[in-house]
C-alpha cells in the first residue's frame, strides 16, 4: 500500500473497536482514504513531502495555526472562531455573530450537551450533539456520558465553567496515551456529584441519559514513555505501527505522532 495527499484529520467509527480512516487530499479536493486499522502491527513509513496547504484556501504556506490554516485564514475563518475554543463566549443565539452568522446557526445555534469522559482522568467537555461520538473518539475518551443537553452552543459552556473548579476540562495527553487514569470514583458517581453543582438557572438541561459509552482503540501496545515526532523535524518515519488513541499514532519505540496537528501536510504513507 502506498499513498500521497495533504492529510486531514482522521475520521472514527465506533464499534467494539474504533474504525479509522485517514483522508488525504490533492490540497483541496478529496483523493483517497487509508484504512488505518489494517497498518497496525505493520512496519509502515510516513514521508513528509514537504508542502503544506491551507485547508482554507489551498495556498502553499510554511506553517499552520488552528487545522490546517494559514495565519490569515486563522484570523478570518469561522473554523477559528473564539467560541470554538471557549464555548461559553457563543452569543449566536441572540443574534449576535462573532464572526460568520450563518455558520454560527449552523453550528453553534443547535443542540450541544456537556459531557464527562474518562481519558487521562474524568474531565468535563462541550460538543455539539452530531459530534458524539466523535468528539470523545478524538481525545481518547475510554468512558463518556452525558451530563447536560442544551438548545445551543453557549449554555452548554456556562455548565462547563461553572464545573471548572471542581473537575477537570483538558486531558494530560501522555497519561491518556499510555492508558493510565487518575480516577478515584466512577463516571456516574461523578455525574451525580456535578449535577448539584450546576447553576440553578441552568439544571433544566440535565440529561437523565445514563448510558456510558465504553469506546475501544486499535492499540496493541501501549507506550511506557513517550516521546512525541513532528514531521518538521522529523520528516522520514520508518516504524511499526503498534496502535492508534484519539488522533494520534502510536510506534513501537515509544514514539508517537499527532496526525492531527499536522493536518495540510503533504505525506507520502507506505506499508
Amino acid at each position: 500500500m502506498i499513498a500521497t495527499g495533504n492529510i486531514r484529520k482522521m475520521k472514527s467509527e465506533l464499534g467494539d473497536v474504533v474504525k479509522y480512516t485517514l483522508p488525504l487530499f490533492d490540497i483541496m479536493k478529496p483523493k483517497e482514504e487509508v484504512a488505518m486499522n489494517d497498518l497496525v502491527g505493520k512496519d509502515i513509513s510516513i514521508r513528509f513531502e514537504n508542502q503544506i496547504n491551507c485547508v482554507i484556501t489551498g495556498q502553499k504556506i510554511r506553517k499552520t495555526y488552528g487545522d490546517g490554516m494559514s495565519f490569515k485564514a486563522f484570523q478570518s475563518s469561522p473554523l477559528a472562531v473564539e467560541s470554538i475554543i471557549r464555548p461559553e463566549l457563543s452569543r449566536i443565539h441572540e443574534g449576535i455573530a462573532l464572526r460568520d452568522k450563518e455558520w454560527e446557526e449552523a453550528h453553534h445555534n443547535t443542540p450541544h450537551v456537556t459531557y464527562i469522559s474518562l481519558t487521562s482522568g474524568l474531565k468535563v467537555g462541550v460538543t455539539r450533539t452530531t459530534q458524539i461520538p466523535t468528539r470523545w473518539i478524538d481525545q481518547g475518551a475510554v468512558e463518556a456520558v452525558l451530563l447536560a443537553e442544551t438548545p445551543y452552543r453557549q449554555a452548554a459552556g456556562l455548565i462547563e465553567v461553572a464545573l471548572k473548579k471542581h473537575i477537570a476540562d483538558k486531558t494530560n495527553w501522555r497519561n491518556m496515551l499510555k492508558n493510565e487514569f487518575t480516577n478515584s470514583i466512577g463516571i456516574l458517581e461523578m455525574k451525580e456529584k456535578l449535577a448539584l453543582l450546576i447553576p440553578k438557572e441552568l439544571q433544566q438541561f440535565i440529561s437523565i441519559k445514563n448510558e456510558v459509552t465504553k469506546i475501544n482503540f486499535p492499540v496493541i501496545e501501549y507506550p511506557q514513555k513517550l516521546t512525541s515526532l513532528k514531521l518538521d523535524k522529523v520528516p522520514i518515519i520508518e516504524k511499526k505501527l503498534m496502535g492508534i488513541k484519539g488522533q494520534y499514532l502510536l510506534f513501537h519505540d515509544n514514539t508517537v505522532i499527532n496526525l492531527r496537528s499536522h493536518t495540510a501536510y503533504k505525506i507520502t504513507i507506505e506499508s
